[in-house]
């Protein structure tokens, strides 16, 4: 007989999203290992939020849907707290005609990025303007598919803190 892990007695740790198998432009959350193996006990109700609004989330067999429609593509912070430790991922959900792509965004990616950018226009004075008008573009692009700036200095910390 297989035990059935219930928030009682576990601590979510890591979690993906994927495309709903059930519903279409809906995501899925599900509960991982460190190896990113599904952990198929678990069930029960946990509260995540996602991009800022809280949601509890029902799991089945480690799996919740999302019932957050996706219209076009977007960013979407997601983040569990536990009492040892917040868990947050930020992925990029690509929505082309037929389906949903959800890619992850690391935190390593939002801090090279720009500071790459600002040390390449300090070497090379004479591309300053063009370095500037990158980064503006990077700037706008994240804000315009719902990325702000509070998201992405968090997601930033989250990231460092989970370093230590």
């Amino acid at each position: 007989m297989a035990f059935s892990q219930t928030p009682e007695n576990f601590t979510i740790k890591n979690f993906i999203i994927k495309e709903s198998f059930l519903k279409a432009d809906r995501i899925a959350v599900i509960i991982t290992d460190s190896l990113k193996n599904p952990r198929t006990t678990i069930n029960g109700t946990y509260k995540f939020d996602i991009n800022g609004f809280s949601k509890d989330l029902i799991f089945h067999d480690g799996v919740a849907n999302c019932d957050m429609s996706i219209e076009k593509s977007t960013f979407m912070y997601i983040k569990h707290e536990n009492d040892e430790t917040n868990v947050s991922n930020l992925y990029y959900i690509y929505k082309s005609s037929e389906s949903l792509t959800p890619i992850a965004i690391s935190w390593y990616i939002l801090l090279v990025i720009p500071i790459g950018l600002i040390l390449l226009g300090y070497m090379f004075r004479k591309l300053i303007g063009l370095i500037i008008f990158i980064l503006m573009a990077y700037i706008y692009f994240n804000y315009s598919k719902g990325l702000s700036i509070g998201t992405f200095i968090e997601s930033i910390f989250d990231g460092l803190k989970n370093l230590f």
